[in-house]
């Protein structure tokens, strides 16, 4: 019964966080897709009406770019400020005071029509952007010191799973028949207020992390009551000695700042680790599919009216895959996962590639074509959506963790604006649109394969020990053929005395 209570307080605790959380950054991604058009038209008649000029078909499209990518600067700027803002305020509240960018940017949206101003619906996507931006950051951060050792993994992957119910929901709600008209654009841009909403009813009746109220604020008290609450049942000496003996390794440590971290040789390989997945997670062009899915399904053949129920399965593909990731984590590990997603991402690049180059020859290589950007998709959701989010929880100690999901935020952000603005243009290159794409899945893999550590079920100091011999391995090389060198001197002398 307590282990029960335990999993549904935790259970309830990680869905108050991510309806408000992670859930937006996936939602946000989805609803631009159905009102494209309407959109762009509105941008047309605004400039007819204020300046009578009639803008040619690229330069609508440069603004709806404009529009669209402009949610990955504001995720930016989000994560770039989320790691001072849960130093000063904690995980729990600095999620809570997030929603007020998110409440801001759904008014902007849906007062937009009525102002004629698409300048507002600018202002309004680097509101939610900078809302995706912090709780893509703060969430797992807050999920990953909560959790116990066993479901650490699992705990922090539903960051993902909600990240691709997300954009199903969205999908689903920029339906024709629901928001997706044109008379109900503004609202559908507006809607992602409701999740937000939830959020600051529930989240309250939650504690903060654990681990932030003892290491950052010194609160042992607290710390036990929140991990009474949290598991339901009196707090196991082993959990609590592990989070006093990485207070003991950190005290005296100020919070570190991102710039320290480039020049801290002790972390080097953790850096680089979660700079290269990050950016491997948005150059990969998943989410490109999701900013762009008409044009992507147009190129594999699919009619236009067909096309916003194609876009559902992609979501759809995405969520079942996180859930399977989910189930998987804690028995296959980070590593295998990653790892595998990015292979067959590789792989399903390829054969896209080919039928791409063959629908025109060859009557069913339309649908190989769409079943390509499924299985890729599906990959995607079964290693890289998930475990890349884990990675900084548990390869940095609680002085770092906040300037390290600082790092990975910027790159995540910074490659998925790139990506955004130059997916049009790839998509120009016709059959040979997904080449760039799987050259980087490939890399990707060959980075995780060879250097990343395995951490499932490790503590922080067994992981940290791991990455050690890569970031000391040149001076331990040094070392040993010092030693082996006085040994045989040792030897030599021993020889010559006899």
């Amino acid at each position: 019964t307590l282990l029960l209570r335990s999993s549904r307080t935790l259970a309830l605790m990680v869905t108050s966080a991510a309806i408000g959380g992670t859930l937006q950054y996936g939602y946000n991604l989805a609803i631009m897709n159905a009102p494209t058009i309407f959109i762009q038209n509105f941008v047309n008649e605004t400039f007819r009406e204020r300046w009578d000029i009639q803008l040619q078909d690229y330069q609508v499209t440069l603004v709806w770019t404009v529009i669209v990518s402009i949610f990955s600067l504001g995720g930016l700027s989000g994560s770039l400020i989320a790691g001072p803002m849960t130093i000063r305020f904690g995980r729990k509240k600095c999620l809570l005071l997030n929603n007020i960018f998110l409440m801001a940017g759904a008014v902007l949206a849906l007062s937009s029509r009525a102002a004629k101003s698409f300048e507002m619906i600018i202002i309004s996507r680097v509101l939610v952007g900078i809302n995706a931006g912090i709780s893509m950051n703060v969430q797992p951060m807050y999920f990953g010191e909560s959790a116990p050792k066993h479901l650490r993994g699992a705990v922090s992957l539903s960051s993902a799973v909600f990240t691709a119910f997300g954009v199903v929901l969205g999908q689903v709600i920029g339906l024709r028949e629901i928001l997706g008209s044109e008379p109900c654009w503004q609202y559908l841009l507006a809607s992602n207020a409701i999740p937000g909403l939830i959020q600051l009813l529930t989240l309250p009746w939650f504690p903060e992390s654990p681990r932030y109220l003892l290491i950052d604020r010194g609160d042992k008290e607290a710390c036990v009551k929140a991990l009474r609450q949290l598991r339901g049942c009196e707090v196991q000496s082993s959990e609590l000695d592990e989070i006093l003996q990485e207070q003991a390794e950190t005290k005296g440590m100020r919070a570190s700042r991102p710039w320290e971290l480039f020049t801290d040789r002790s972390v080097r390989w953790q850096l680089l680790s979660v700079m290269i997945i990050s950016s491997a997670m948005q150059l990969c062009g998943n989410d490109s599919i999701y900013f762009y899915a008409s044009y992507v399904f147009k190129e594999a053949g699919i009619s236009d009216e067909a096309i916003q129920y194609v876009t559902i399965g992609t979501g759809t593909c995405e969520f079942t895959a996180c859930i399977m990731c989910n189930l998987l984590i804690e028995q296959k590990g980070r590593k295998f996962l990653l790892m595998g997603g990015y292979v067959l991402m590789t792989c399903w690049a390829v054969v896209f590639t080919i039928a791409l180059s063959f629908e025109h020859k060859i009557s069913w290589m339309p649908y190989l074509s769409m079943t390509c950007i499924f299985t890729y998709i599906l990959s995607f959701g079964m290693g890289p959506a998930g475990v890349t989010g884990i990675l900084p929880t548990e390869i940095f100690n609680q002085a770092a963790r906040p300037a390290a999901y600082m790092i990975a935020g910027s790159m995540m952000w910074l490659n998925l604006f790139i990506t955004g603005m130059i997916f049009p243009f790839l998509s120009e290159l016709s059959q040979f649109c997904f080449v760039p794409f799987g050259a980087v899945c490939l890399l990707a893999a060959l980075y995780v394969g060879l250097f990343l550590p395995e951490t499932k079920g490790k503590t922080l100091s067994v992981i940290t020990s791991e990455f050690h011999k890569l970031n000391f391995k040149a001076q331990e090389k040094q070392c040993s053929s010092a030693t082996q060198a006085q040994y045989q001197l040792g030897e030599v002398c021993h020889s010559t005395a006899l």
